[in-house]
């Protein structure tokens, strides 16, 4: 039962640690990849907590596909691609 407190725990800290890395970080790069740690983190933690429909939705769309469409707005903005 300890280590279940000390796994959320961590994770949460890790998350929060994420979270504030992609609020002040100067590089886009680093700041999309941190919002989907947080994404990541967030789908583990429902795993933990017995949500698995909830975790693989979060992993699904929130770590996966927005990451993803990040990176891919962001390399259309420093035309990267013209239209």
């Amino acid at each position: 039962m300890i280590y279940f407190w000390v796994l959320t725990i961590v994770i949460c800290a890790v998350m929060l640690g994420s979270a504030i890395m992609a609020l002040y970080h100067k590089s886009l790069a680093v700041t999309v990849i941190a919002a989907g740690l947080v994404s990541l983190l967030a789908s583990i933690l429902y795993l933990i907590l017995a949500a698995p429909d909830v975790a693989m939705t979060e992993a699904a769309i929130g770590s996966g596909l927005s990451t993803v469409m990040f990176f891919y707005v962001l390399r259309r903005m420093r035309g990267g691609e013209n239209g």
